[in-house]
């Protein structure tokens, strides 16, 4: 199982970034695929999940209405979207996949991590 992340960058506040997780090596039909974001000398906090297989999303308050997910079922690829970038938003973001009954948002419950990739919104 890989999960290979990918898209972050630098950009100003205010502005856009989208993020893709692309994941091969096994069905994530059944799988939850989440994201998680760790900023300097902070704990990995949730950002988002999907379940891949209805496309039902939930979001942390603090992207709410700002970072949408969505996903593609031919590419095996899940996107985050993240509009309205505020400087609080800058860390390392990681996606993951995890499946059974779980609480979603919190890390552990996740089995496979990607590498992650930085997201730096200046102010």
């Amino acid at each position: 199982v890989q999960l290979q992340a990918s898209g972050g960058g630098l950009v100003q506040a205010g502005g856009s970034l989208r993020l893709s997780c692309a994941a091969s090596g096994r069905s994530f039909s059944s799988y939850v695929m989440g994201w998680f974001r760790q900023a300097p000398d902070k704990e990995r906090e949730f950002v988002a999940r999907i379940r891949w297989s209805t496309g039902t999303t939930f979001y942390a308050d603090s992207v709410k209405g700002r970072f949408t997910l969505s996903r593609d079922n031919a590419k095996n690829t899940v996107y985050l979207q993240m509009d309205s970038l505020k400087p609080e938003d800058t860390a390392v973001y990681y996606c993951a996949a995890a499946q059974g009954l779980r609480n979603f948002n919190i890390a552990s419950s996740y089995a496979y991590w990607g590498q992650g990739t930085q997201v730096t919104v200046s102010s």
